[in-house]
């Protein structure tokens, strides 16, 4: 669970980076807001269907 909280915690902070008018690395923030999103929505998958991704 606690990765969970921390994959969309992470998620909200490159939403909010890329958003930011003072973004000098767009593009850059951009790909790691899309690889945020991937790992983001992995780790949803891997709660709903009850898996334990640690081990």
């Amino acid at each position: 669970m606690l990765r969970i909280l921390i994959s969309i915690l992470m998620f909200v902070f490159l939403l909010l980076f890329v958003t930011s008018p003072f973004a000098a690395l767009a593009g850059v923030m951009l790909i790691l807001f899309i690889a945020g999103a991937i790992f983001l929505l992995g780790n949803i998958f891997q709660t709903l269907l009850g898996s334990d991704g640690n081990s």
